[in-house]
């Protein structure tokens, strides 16, 4: 059995991996998916002040208050950011982070640094039309997204406060990082900004690097 944790995408929220929970149980895993704040369960929380720190801060007090220990830490998309951020502050307890088509930065990046000037102009100007300068309007999901499965998540995603995209990720721990899996998604088509990541994981070492036959939110779909 594992223990496993999860770090989700932006504008969603716990509730997207409902399809998930029956199969990790079923595997005999024990599942924590907690929700950042200002999203999902908690937008009533949302406010322009979070950043990357609160959502890295929401995760690693689940491992500290569960006192979870040998944890798999699953990061995906935007999640990618905040399990990095949760392994540097809370290594000793997890075993592995396993990335799932997710951003995987290095010491001093944002978001807005991995998605380069174009995406992160787009979305500063959809933030100064739709949502009072701080709010990013919500992302469409993929392309092959089941009608059923859009008519289920799109009333449930948020906007996402621009601060989490905004902030440099701060590294402390001296230790070596956990072993590190990559799960790269085949499916994504142009302007792919997760290819990077998988290149990194396929030559770079503490690396394990894998592929799916799936689009963006394999959860999902």
């Amino acid at each position: 059995m594992a223990t496993i944790v999860l770090a989700h995408g932006a504008w969603s929220a716990a509730w997207a991996w409902k399809k998930m929970r029956p199969l990790f149980r079923a595997a005999g895993h024990e599942f924590f998916s907690p929700t950042y704040t200002g999203l999902g369960e908690r937008a009533h929380l949302a406010h322009q002040d979070i950043d990357l720190s609160t959502h890295v801060q929401d995760v690693t007090a689940v491992l500290e208050f569960e006192d979870l220990r040998d944890v798999t830490l699953l990061g995906h998309s935007y999640g990618g950011m905040v399990a990095t951020g949760v392994a540097d502050k809370a290594g000793a307890r997890i075993a592995r982070v396993v990335y799932i088509d997710a951003f995987a930065p290095r010491a001093g990046e944002s978001l807005f640094d991995l998605v380069g000037p174009k995406a992160e102009a787009n979305m500063r100007a959809g933030a100064t039309k739709d949502g009072n300068g701080w709010k990013l309007p919500i992302n469409p999901m993929p392309t092959d997204t089941a009608p059923e499965d859009l008519a289920w998540a799109s009333p449930r995603r948020r906007p996402q406060p621009i601060k989490t995209f905004e902030q440099k990720l701060r590294l402390e721990s001296k230790a070596p990082p956990p072993p590190r899996h990559y799960i790269y998604a085949k499916r994504n088509g142009p302007g792919d900004v997760f290819r990077q990541f998988g290149e990194r994981a396929r030559n770079e070492p503490g690396w394990k690097y894998y592929e799916m036959d799936c689009s963006h939110n394999p959860h999902i779909t």
